[in-house]
């Protein structure tokens, strides 16, 4: 158990220390809209075909019957 919470503490501190250097050089902003845009276009793409926006990319493939 204590392996795990080493290795979520490391990736805690990658991603503390990358989004301090995205501040720093101000891509964070931009960043965090782009993924915005992302994100609202999957919701959008959702509610428009009422199926979750894995089946309409067809990431997983279909249950065998």
């Amino acid at each position: 158990m204590t392996e795990h919470q080493d290795t979520v503490k490391t990736v805690l501190d990658w991603v503390s220390l990358a989004t301090a250097l995205g501040t720093l050089m101000q891509v964070l902003p931009a960043l965090a809209a782009g993924l915005s845009v992302v994100w609202t276009s999957m919701r959008i793409v959702e509610m428009v075909t009422g199926k979750p926006f894995s089946e309409f990319i067809r990431w997983r493939k279909p249950d065998a019957e």
